[in-house]
């Protein structure tokens, strides 16, 4: 999911038309290598060429220079512009290793939402989108209209003065909030000491990669490239239990202030618009339609993953009584781990057994592999791209089906390592939304996986798929930033549909047939063995029911704090009510999992739409799974049906035109309650 000598005055207008011309824009990754005067600079004159634009726009009949959509053409170049600037900002102060390009980027981003404010709450530019003469326009264009009439209606465009002037203030409020709420999260890495037998489980080049201190101690960071493996594989349950809790803590006390500010200012916002809660107000645009079917949903889910919680539950709970005999019940810190030892014992399969064949390197010329030949693409490397730190590659994205002609598509830079102050997960950025016509997309994988060095970068499985999912991000980017309007470019459609594409090609991460083709054994390169793929899936199947499980108390959460009164809420207690009911694990006093739950300020109330995704991205995969996941006749149809449009017709409609028919559950609700096999007793 987010700052050198003067500026000449021409250049921020050099950029601009620079960044409006077709093909890839030599300045959109050079803006990241600027001094933070220029970024603040080119940031400004954006804006200003969108505030003309939005002139032009206003003093534009139906009639003018006898085009009816003249008009909309200068209110799609004010937004593209908007956007751009944005996007860019977000990528720069997510990424980038100066701090004063950080903070320039994050001011940048503090003016473009303002001016995305007042151009929402502009009446005259409402009345010239109105009155827009779409005789004869095709169905793309009326959709586009129709839906930013709507978004003009939410901003409050039809509001009183003083309402408007209010809204005004409360959007900038909580732009200043979400930075303030990121940078602290990302900010807060905590450590804890264990000694070096508390490494005991985990794997060699792990245990390399931690020598003890001059005191003796082994330093462990709550970056996920410490805590994920630790939690998995540590035998020490205190050590375990000492690194999840100060996980848990970052971001307090800081935070806790922060999001209640963030609670009361989206509640005011929505009473203002008409809304009774924020919940209400952020679901009524999406798929899901209302708050009420959002409950509605996770109810559903809930009830759905129920018993495949329990099963698994009593499993992990049985294995921990082997090694004490007494236990009452498993921790949230021994979940993890215990689903390994039952992995291991059960389905005779231990993660660690596949890390030899996905290391970093084979993995990410793997998914290139596989997604070129699929969608009839090729990359090419971008040895001279201009990049904002050394680790960065850029690869432009190439058309290679026949009849093609080799034609560019986009570029996108890999991001791919952990480094102090950047971004602590995994994400796709937006550089540059594509347009027909003009710049071409371009965009960022940022991500936090082993970085190639001394040891080879070994990948765990669950680190393979977040690959495979993000890359599904960066191609929907790629292939839909090609449409007639920037405002309806690449992933601007429905937020509970946008998980759907890159958790479908997750699914590609199970399948011998595609793993082979890349996962070699990194020392003798003997592609996987089938068997071991076989395990690994059966073994995939256990926990479930906890995983979907947890996922809808994150649902659950982010919609409760949004629907409730934030005066005199108590957050903590909130988590601690709805863990317990979501969850089979207590919650631990003194721990703050909301002051680090970033998706809070992103997604707001809207963490179902990974869940709801899900449902969609079964679904899609059916197809896929019937014709053969490298039948390219399938992927070409998905490509032009799904991805290429991007949000150039409602989602549902989209996903409709692939697979022939409104989607459904039963592909979800097969893979909920489908049950391994072990192959122990």
């Amino acid at each position: 999911m987010a700052v050198r000598p003067p500026l000449c005055a021409s250049l921020g207008a050099i950029l601009i038309a620079a960044s409006l011309d077709v093909g890839l824009s030599a300045n959109a990754s050079r803006l990241l290598s600027v001094t933070p005067q220029e970024f603040l600079e080119t940031c400004h004159a954006d804006i200003a060429a969108a505030h003309a634009a939005a002139a032009r726009l206003k003093a534009t009949t139906s009639t003018a220079a006898g085009d009816p959509l003249a008009g909309l053409d200068e209110y799609d170049t004010a937004m593209g512009l908007l956007f751009n600037a944005r996007d860019r900002s977000s990528l720069a102060w997510n990424v980038h290793p100066d701090p004063a390009l950080r903070e320039a980027a994050t001011r940048c981003e503090t003016d473009v939402d303002r001016a995305k404010t007042e151009l929402s709450l502009d009446g005259e530019v409402f009345a010239a989108i109105e009155r827009l003469d779409l005789t004869g326009a095709d169905a793309a264009t009326r959709h586009y209209v129709q839906r930013a009439l709507r978004d003009f209606r939410r901003a409050g465009v039809d509001r009183d003065e003083a309402t408007r002037a209010r809204l005004r203030a409360l959007s900038e409020e909580l732009i200043t909030l979400g930075q303030e709420f990121g940078s602290t999260v990302a900010a807060d890495v905590r450590t804890i000491e264990v000694d070096p037998a508390d490494l005991e489980g985990l794997p060699d080049d792990f245990r390399r990669a931690h020598p003890p201190g001059p005191n003796g101690k082994v330093v462990l960071t709550t970056n996920n490239t410490d805590y994920v493996p630790f939690l998995t594989y540590a035998k020490s349950a205190a050590a375990r239990e000492a690194l999840w809790k100060v996980y848990r803590q970052r971001g307090h006390p800081k935070n806790l202030d922060v999001l209640r500010r963030i609670l009361t200012a989206r509640r005011e916002m929505a009473g203002l618009l008409g809304f009774p809660s924020w919940a209400d107000y952020v679901t009524a645009d999406k798929m899901i339609g209302t708050r009420e079917n959002a409950a509605a949903f996770i109810a559903r889910i809930t009830v759905a993953a129920d018993q495949v919680m329990s099963t698994d539950y009593a499993a992990i709970l049985t294995r921990k009584r082997r090694d004490e005999p007494q236990a009452a019940r498993v921790n949230a810190w021994d979940s993890v781990y215990l689903q390994e030892q039952v992995k291991t014992e059960q389905f005779d399969f231990d993660s660690q057994d596949a890390r030899p064949y996905f290391e970093y390197g084979r993995a990410r010329q793997g998914v290139m592999d596989l997604t070129a030949r699929m969608f009839g693409i090729a990359y090419r490397a971008v040895p001279d791209a201009s990049v904002w730190h050394p680790d960065v590659e850029a690869f432009d994205v190439v058309d290679a089906r026949t009849g093609g002609g080799g034609r560019v598509l986009g570029r996108i830079y890999l991001d791919m390592f952990p480094r102090e102050d950047k971004y602590k997960h995994y994400a796709q950025f937006t550089l540059v939304n594509g347009k027909a016509g003009g710049a071409l997309p371009e965009g960022v994988l940022v991500c936090n996986f082993p970085k190639p060095g001394p040891e080879p970068a070994l990948m765990l499985h669950t680190d393979l798929e977040t690959l495979f999912h993000e890359w599904g991000h960066l191609l929907h980017h790629v292939f839909g930033g090609h449409t007639r309007w920037a405002g309806i470019s690449g992933i601007t459609m429905e937020w509970d549909f946008v998980e759907a594409p890159s958790q479908m090609l997750e699914e590609w991460t199970w399948a011998p047939e595609t793993l082979r083709t890349f996962a070699r054994h990194h020392e003798t390169g003997e592609p996987i063995p089938v068997d071991l793929v076989r395990r690994m899936k059966a073994a995939s199947e256990f926990g479930k029911g906890l995983y979907v499980r947890q996922q809808m108390f994150y649902a659950a959460l982010s919609l409760d704090l949004h629907t409730r009164s934030p005066e005199g809420l108590d957050t903590s207690a909130v988590v601690a009510e709805l863990q317990g009911q979501y969850t089979p694990f207590a919650f631990v006093p003194g721990t703050f999992f909301e002051t680090s739950f970033t998706h809070l300020d992103g997604y707001s109330a809207l963490y179902y739409t990974y869940m709801w995704s899900l449902v969609i991205a079964k679904d899609m995969f059916t197809t896929f799974s019937g014709n053969g996941l490298l039948d390219e006749e399938t992927a070409a149809r998905y490509r032009r049906a799904v991805l290429e449009p991007g949000s150039s017709k409602p989602a549902a409609d989209l996903v409709a035109d692939f697979l022939g028919r409104p989607y459904s559950f039963a592909a979800y609700e097969a893979w909920l309650a489908a049950r391994p096999e072990s192959p122990r007793p």
